[in-house]
């Protein structure tokens, strides 16, 4: 009679145990296709961008908000510009340029009309001297010193030559340099007959009529140059047939007169005027100068500019990748008169609110897709 009892025992333990052992097993496959779904799913995340293009996943569409923001801050400097007068952008490397230009012009202008005048007095000097072997006739003590001396003036000339000899290079700074470019055209396209001149890219490297001007200096400057080396040419027959101290007094005149002609000609090979480069300065002279006169009495503005934007990324199984765009930009500036008196400076930020784009199309305004 008790032998079944304890058997009774034993089968409900063992169902039991094949019931734990069922459940477990269920519990398994679901957690395992739990695991396996969630590792399909994408994670949801945000992340600002540090204001560069990130061509891996939506290239520059991160910037369309700064870009807007570019325009907007323009058109309100714009504004803030004094009535009646015109600014040029302030840009080191053409400011530079502009100020190597006129010191070649102005050297150009110097020597040819320091040159002339030596002409003059290396022809009077000739026409006092006396046929060969009556001696030379007395000269001012003034000519004579005036033809010994090297004047200070062909001197600096020659080494001003030396400021444009050099390319001027502007090292960008990667997302920032593009910016500033972009500010300076959304400033021309605001205000165009308020700006008048960007700073930087084509500043007239075409017009001929200037280079044509300053090739004119160089011609006069040469035929000045042949007209002394003529003269010296005299000179030196002179010199082979003096003797004694007239001898030693035309050595000394023709020594001097040569040492000047070197100089000119040192001048004038520097300058590179068979070249049309940006190695050349006299093409470099050319193109600043017609810059300088464009840009003449315009107030400088000065800028700095900072533009960032930002994608937020969020991406789902069931909706798909949709995209919040914002953009940040800082601006400051100052604008000063010619002679550097500062008249206004002013920091200015925007933030544009959060655009969220359906990258099927339909989550963004119309003008955002074919904005101009």
């Amino acid at each position: 009679m008790h032998a079944p009892a304890s058997a009774q025992p034993s089968a409900d333990l063992a169902e039991l145990r094949a019931r734990q052992l069922e459940a477990e097993a269920r519990q398994a496959v679901a957690e395992a296709e739990r695991a396996e779904l969630l590792a399909r799913l994408p994670p949801a995340q945000s992340k600002p961008l540090s204001g560069a293009i990130d061509t891996r996943q939506f290239g520059a569409a991160g910037l369309v908000r700064a870009f807007d923001l570019a325009r907007e801050l323009a058109t309100g400097l714009c504004a803030r510009l004094p009535a009646g007068r015109q600014a040029a952008l302030y840009d080191q490397a053409t400011a530079q340029g502009m100020v190597a230009a006129r010191t070649v012009d102005g050297a150009l202008a110097r020597l040819a009309d320091d040159m002339a005048e030596r002409n003059k007095a290396l022809q009077r000097y000739l026409d006092t001297q006396r046929p060969p072997g009556s001696g030379a006739a007395a000269l001012p003590p003034q000519l004579l010193s005036v033809l010994t001396v090297v004047p200070a003036t062909v001197r600096a000339g020659a080494d001003l030559a030396a400021l444009l000899r050099s390319d001027v290079t502007v090292t960008g700074i990667g997302y920032g340099e593009g910016a500033r470019s972009l500010f300076a055209s959304a400033l021309a396209q605001a205000c165009p007959e308020r700006i008048s001149g960007l700073g930087a890219g084509y500043l007239g490297e075409l017009d001929w009529a200037r280079y044509e001007k300053l090739l004119g200096r160089v011609n006069a400057l040469a035929v000045h140059r042949a007209g002394y080396a003529q003269r010296i040419a005299e000179l030196q027959a002179l010199l082979d047939a003096a003797k004694g101290e007239q001898k030693k007094e035309f050595a000394a005149v023709a020594q001097a007169a040569l040492a000047q002609l070197k100089v000119v000609d040192a001048f004038l090979e520097s300058l590179r005027a068979g070249e049309a480069s940006e190695k050349s300065p006299l093409f470099n002279a050319a193109r600043f100068l017609g810059y300088s006169e464009r840009t003449a009495g315009s107030l400088v503005l000065d800028i700095d500019l900072r533009l960032e934007g930002m994608s937020i990324v969020k991406e789902n199984l069931f909706t798909g990748q949709h995209l919040r765009l914002s953009g940040a930009a800082f601006l400051w500036y100052r604008l000063h008169e010619p002679d550097g008196r500062l008249l206004a400076a002013e920091v200015l930020r925007r933030i544009s609110r959060p655009v969220e784009v359906d990258l099927r199309g339909s989550g963004a305004p119309s003008d955002f897709w074919s904005g101009r």
